[in-house]
């Protein structure tokens, strides 16, 4: 029989990373630069791959050039891995279990709800297009704010546009990366890992799927 949901306390607003969390593509990430390290001969083990998960392309690239992972210049290799993760993104995505019931949720209860990813801003439109663009009040993509996941703004821009206090937001989270920058931000975490590395805390919750939860 299954368990009753875990009750979280409700928020001013819910902050919502994408890739992951709401959607089944941090795989599709992680295997895009899987290909683009094997066709430039480097490894694409578990450990080498650690560093990109939930980074934005820009990140990525700059990592890829100062572990001397590829021979191209940065914006070669953003150039690359943008196209091979959109390619990805627009045959379709899968929506994670549960999410569409948070959403629907928050909707109900009058919160919020902003969608905080790293993808760039087209990669989100797509996306959005799934998940309906009216389950959100605002979104911040890579680029839109001065500093990027695990850096704080990307979460302190999404409460300013809400108009509500970072520490009265619940953050949701896939990585270690967006975990960094929800909790360096202020935000309550609710974390869904699609990879090691998060640990529970104060104000971290850690659950293995949307579905365990409920506002």
């Amino acid at each position: 029989m299954p368990s009753a949901p875990l009750t979280l306390a409700r928020p001013a607003a819910l902050l919502c990373d994408m890739d992951g969390t709401l959607v089944d593509t941090e795989h599709a990430w992680l295997d895009a630069v899987a290909d683009f390290l094997r066709a430039q001969g480097s490894p694409a083990d578990a450990e080498t791959l650690a560093p990109f998960a939930g980074a934005a392309v820009g990140d990525a690239a700059e990592h890829l050039v100062r572990s001397g992972l590829t021979a191209l210049t940065a914006a070669e290799s953003a150039e690359l891995l943008d196209r091979e993760f959109t390619a990805r993104v627009a045959a379709g995505v899968t929506v994670q279990p549960g999410a569409l019931r948070l959403l629907d949720r928050a909707r109900e209860l009058g919160i919020p709800t902003a969608l905080v990813t790293a993808s760039e801003r087209h990669v989100a439109e797509l996306v959005l297009k799934t998940l309906g663009r009216h389950r959100f009040d605002t979104s911040v993509t890579s680029g839109e704010s001065d500093r990027g996941k695990p850096h704080p703004d990307p979460y302190l821009a999404a409460a300013a546009a809400l108009d509500v206090a970072p520490a009265d937001c619940l953050a949701v989270e896939d990585t270690p990366t967006g975990a960094a920058a929800a909790l360096a931000a202020g935000c309550r975490l609710l974390a869904v890992p699609s990879v090691p590395g998060i640990e529970p805390g104060p104000r971290t919750t850690v659950v293995g799927s949307l579905e365990e939860i409920a506002l």
